[in-house]
C-alpha cells in the first residue's frame, strides 16, 4: 500500500505513506489499510492528505516512482471527490478575501509581543 500510493505520487516518501495508513488516514474498501497491504486493481481507496481527500479507484500498479503523469494513470479519481476537493478549495479562496491584511508589517516591539505571546521567551 505504502509503495503504490508513494509510485502514484500521493506522497513524497514512502515513510510519509507508511505513517498516514498508521494514522488511519487510507481506507481500502472502507477499512483502515495497513502499509503492507496488497493494492490491487479495482480497489477503491479514499485516501485524506494534505492537498485534501482523494477517492480513487486503482487501475494499474507500479513498484517504482515515475513521472507525474505516468503516475496520474495508475488511478481514477471519483467525479464526486472532484467536484468535494474544488468545493473546499473555493471555500478557502473565499475566505482569504474576508481576513485584513495587516497595513504595514510588525515593528520590533510588535514582534517581539508576538514572539512572546506564541510561547517563545
Amino acid at each position: 500500500m505504502d509503495k503504490w500510493l508513494w509510485a502514484a505520487r500521493f506522497f513524497k516518501t514512502r515513510a510519509m505513506a507508511a505513517k498516514a495508513c498508521d494514522l488511519g488516514r487510507i481506507k481500502s474498501h472502507g477499512t483502515e489499510a495497513k502499509p503492507a497491504r496488497d493494492v490491487k486493481a479495482g480497489d477503491m481507496l479514499q485516501i485524506k492528505t494534505e492537498g485534501g481527500d482523494y477517492e480513487v479507484e486503482v487501475l494499474g500498479l507500479s513498484e517504482m516512482r515515475g513521472p507525474a503523469a505516468v503516475a496520474h494513470t495508475l488511478y481514477r479519481e471519483t467525479d464526486a471527490s472532484k467536484d468535494a476537493r474544488e468545493k473546499a478549495a473555493a471555500e478557502r479562496k473565499a475566505m482569504q478575501e474576508f481576513m485584513p491584511l495587516p497595513e504595514r508589517r510588525p515593528s520590533k516591539r510588535d514582534r517581539r509581543r508576538i514572539i512572546q505571546f506564541r510561547g517563545g521567551r
